[in-house]
């Protein structure tokens, strides 16, 4: 069986974001693994606002194919107002159904702690929309941990790693051949 083909996509438009400095070494971590991982960096995609239109552009058009073609999709988003930003969602939004069916992880960086839950609507609708496979373990982010001015703490390194390796076997798990 080949290695899954993990995409791992920040999509956080923050100049110096905890979550893009997470979903980097997640991705540097499965390629250690062996993993066929590429990162990607909304800030450098052309994401035009949903407007119940599929939008075009070669940008979006690529990570559109991307995403359909991957085995596992782990998302990083910041929470805003207790849920994942804007960009993340409006990303679902234009590449629909090239999500369908796809394994889903999560990395999510927020100012406090009680805002834990808040990407559950999120997740349920991938699930309940095109049927993703939502990785039953998440990283969260508070505070100041995973700061990007600080090493990354030994704790936050080890939860990455931890949701690198359950993406990485649920994803060979499904798409055993």
């Amino acid at each position: 069986m080949s290695s899954p083909n993990v995409l791992v996509i920040s999509c956080s438009l923050h100049p110096e974001s905890r979550s893009r400095r997470m979903a980097a070494e997640t991705s540097a971590m499965l390629t250690a693994a062996g993993a066929a991982s590429e990162f990607v960096d909304l800030r450098d995609v052309e994401t035009p606002l949903c407007a119940g239109v599929e939008a075009k552009s070669e940008t979006l058009d690529a990570l559109r194919e991307k995403i359909r073609g991957a085995s596992a999709v782990i998302l990083a988003a910041p929470i805003y107002n207790y849920d994942v930003n804007a960009a993340a969602k409006n990303l679902v939004e234009m590449t629909g159904a090239a999500w369908r069916g796809k394994v889903v992880g999560f990395l999510c960086a927020a100012g406090g702690h009680s805002s834990y839950m808040s990407l559950m609507g999120f997740a349920n609708s991938l699930m309940l929309d095109f049927r993703c496979w939502i990785v039953p373990r998440f990283v969260y982010a508070a505070g100041k941990e995973g700061d990007v001015e600080t090493p990354l703490p030994d704790a936050l390194r080890e939860r990455l790693e931890q949701l690198a390796e359950t993406t990485l076997h649920a994803a060979q798990s499904l798409h055993k051949k």
